[in-house]
């Protein structure tokens, strides 16, 4: 089992920068590849960017290219997401997500995912 915890939500204002993380425990973190997503009030839970187990590769959805980073620290268990230049549509819930296995592809797919968080809001205002 891996239990994960997320952090550093909250409300910004558009332009603003937040910086979320992920603390992980169980088993070996630098086994997994790390993913966040997010879930918008009435939308499905979408893909935002992911790292590979290495943290060699990052993967990124198009609309926050350029804004939002990815890395992790795998001699704390965490892992980071950057969020630049947020915009209103950035506001959702941001979930970090855990995939064990060393898998090729699907990086983006959420049911490939075997670990999840609880969730941090993050609120970006116009």
């Amino acid at each position: 089992q891996v239990q994960l915890v997320e952090s550093g939500g909250g409300l910004v204002q558009a332009g603003g920068s937040l910086r979320l993380a992920c603390a992980a425990s169980g088993r070996t973190f630098s086994n997994y590849d790390m993913g966040w997503f997010r879930q918008a009030p009435g939308k499905e839970r979408e893909f935002v960017a992911a790292i590979r187990w290495s943290g060699i590769n990052t993967y990124y959805t198009d609309s926050v290219k350029g804004r939002f980073t990815i890395s992790r620290d795998n001699a704390k268990n965490t892992v980071y997401l950057q969020m630049n230049s947020l915009k209103p549509e950035d506001t959702a819930v941001y979930y970090c997500a855990a995939r064990g296995g060393r898998r090729s592809s699907g990086i983006d797919v959420i049911n490939t995912y075997d670990y999840w968080g609880q969730g941090t809001q993050v609120t970006v205002s116009s």
